[in-house]
């Protein structure tokens, strides 16, 4: 298993090394046999006003599948230990869903789409920043709406991002204010969404979000 640390704002002492690698070692200990690679992001917060800035984040990559969680507290040791049993946690959950999908099949309750919400941000002013600060990149295979869904409760998002295994476009699913889920698809110009085989695609209502054990 690769395990990676980075830090911003904070150097990464050989105390800070030695326990990263111990509580995480001990957080995927049984999940060693999925788990590919570890990237760790250690920062520290500039606003003194933040009570919790120092922050721990940590993404496992897990047989293409991507599990991510983020702590902040205000000790580094303190958020390493809390990102590191919700990491745990959301490896089981993983775990406990392949198995299910390989002894059963499930069946998926599914709800009528719900429209986007024209104001989504109130009278709020919205800040972006002045320049790209950070890219990723990663791998997009075609999923389903559903296997999509569990792709966002893994990584500790309110969207996510993916290629849709029916229309082979590129979906946004995202986590509503007002509850449940909502997937944005690209419309063409001919006012339908994207299309297969010169049929248009059916829309795929999303489940109803549930709370997170």
């Amino acid at each position: 298993m690769k395990l990676v640390i980075h830090g911003k704002n904070i150097e990464i002492t050989d105390a800070i090394r030695e326990y990263v690698h111990q509580k995480l070692e001990k957080a995927t200990s049984h999940y060693l046999n999925v788990t590919n690679e570890i990237d760790v992001h250690l920062s520290v917060a500039r606003n003194p006003r933040i009570n919790d800035r120092q922050i721990a984040e940590v993404t496992v990559y897990a047989n293409g599948t991507v599990i991510r969680a983020e702590e902040g507290s205000e000790t580094l040791y303190a958020s390493i230990d809390l990102v590191a049993d919700k990491i745990a946690r959301k490896l089981r959950k993983y775990k406990e869903k392949r198995l299910d999908k390989k002894t059963q099949t499930k069946t998926v309750e599914v709800v009528e789409q719900q429209p986007v919400t024209p104001d989504l941000i109130g009278d709020r002013t919205p800040e972006l920043p002045s320049e790209v600060v950070r890219t990723k990149y990663f791998a997009m295979p075609p999923m389903t709406i559903s296997e999509a869904l569990e792709q966002l409760q893994l990584v500790d998002h309110d969207f996510y991002m993916f290629c849709n295994a029916e229309t082979g476009e590129i979906n946004v699913i995202y986590e509503r204010n007002h509850g449940g889920y909502g997937v944005i698809q690209p419309r063409r110009n001919n006012g339908h969404t994207g299309h297969k085989n010169g049929k248009t695609a059916q829309s795929t209502p999303v489940p109803e979000k549930t709370q997170a054990k």
